[in-house]
């Protein structure tokens, strides 16, 4: 069966506690409702460094890429779906669903 990353960009920071508390009991609802197809949810990113080609090193990132959550499902429609419904939407934050590849395995 495929799988497929939503990477979540962007979204705006709570504007207290307890509207951080709300929308996280929402978000950990929503991957509840995932079940195994949930391969790996909730991937946060912090403290993102950029490697340069000339091997320069910066701090940040060249997107607003916040984390990730990995799902197993049928189709891209079936990811979709699920995107649509992640309550990550409601703070302003955007997902892209990208189809994950798999790679040959590396010979012994």
């Amino acid at each position: 069966m495929p799988q497929y990353i939503m990477t979540y960009l962007g979204g705006e920071k709570p504007s207290s506690p307890e509207e951080g508390k709300t929308h996280m009991s929402k978000y950990m609802e929503w991957l509840s409702s995932l079940g195994d197809a949930a391969v790996s949810p909730a991937n946060p990113l912090k403290d993102t460094c950029t490697v340069k080609p000339d091997g320069l090193v910066t701090s940040g990132g060249a997107t607003f890429m916040s984390g990730f959550t990995i799902i197993e499902v049928d189709s891209m429609d079936a990811a979709l779906l699920i995107a649509r419904a992640c309550p990550f939407l409601d703070v302003g934050g955007s997902l892209e669903v990208s189809e994950l590849m798999k790679m040959p395995a590396k010979n012994s």
